[in-house]
């Protein structure tokens, strides 16, 4: 059986939210998001480990959800995480086990279907390394400092980038250690590992894997929450 991991990043404040509490830890049904969202995970054979990265002032909190959630076969470890996403991933990976596979996904996406997850994990075995998303359905154009438009890409090469993104462990811990060292920054997980010109395998998801970013989106969850019941 492949040995799994997930790390879910959850330090962010979440201003535009415009919420005092960060969005993690904001009520959806009779949960938090972040319960709702491990949840998810808990059915994926192979996992042995979930590591959250929140901020110093939510790390007991973040420690009795685990306890709530996870069985006693599942190992559950908080950690206080960086300045950036990045960081925070980065400081996660030093915790991580001996396992073939680091799921890394959003906090704010519990609606992430098991299939989805499961259909990332085999490419990446695969590949090395897998994203879930969805093709881009709005005209995208691209503009200069000036707000001028320069360029409309086709859409036929262009798909919104979704979590979970799956990397075997030796190939992510490698990414975010030349990451570290060339001092680079990068908008995903994904980004680091395409500097190393390895390769990332795009998996089709569905457009209910959206990030509760803003207040319209906690809306629409709880709409969705109350569906589901």
């Amino acid at each position: 059986m492949t040995t799994k991991v997930l790390i879910i990043p959850a330090a962010g404040a979440g201003s535009r939210m415009q919420k005092d509490t960060p969005k993690p830890f904001l009520q959806l049904g009779n949960q938090t998001i972040l319960e709702q969202t491990i949840r998810r995970f808990l059915p994926l054979d192979g996992l042995q480990q979930v590591l959250v990265a929140t901020s110093g002032s939510f790390v007991q909190k973040t420690e009795n959800i685990l306890k709530k959630v996870l069985p006693s076969e599942i190992k559950g470890g908080c950690l206080v995480g960086g300045k950036t996403r990045q960081e925070s991933i980065y400081n996660a990976l030093q915790e991580v086990f001996a396992a073939d596979l680091v799921i890394v996904h959003d906090a704010v996406r519990p609606f992430v279907k098991l299939q989805h997850v499961q259909h990332c994990c085999s490419a990446a075995r695969q590949y090395g390394g897998a994203v879930l998303g969805v093709p881009a359905k709005d005209t995208i154009k691209r503009i200069n400092d000036q707000q001028e438009i320069k360029e409309t890409p086709s859409r036929k090469y262009l798909w919104q980038t979704q979590t979970p993104q799956v990397f075997q462990r030796d190939l992510l811990v490698r990414a975010y250690k030349q990451a570290l060292e060339d001092d680079f920054v990068g908008t995903d997980d994904s980004s680091l590992v395409e500097r190393l010109e390895e390769t990332v395998k795009m998996v089709e998801g569905d457009r209910s894997n959206f990030k509760i970013t803003y207040p319209l989106d906690l809306e629409v969850a709880e709409l969705l929450i109350k569906k589901d019941k």
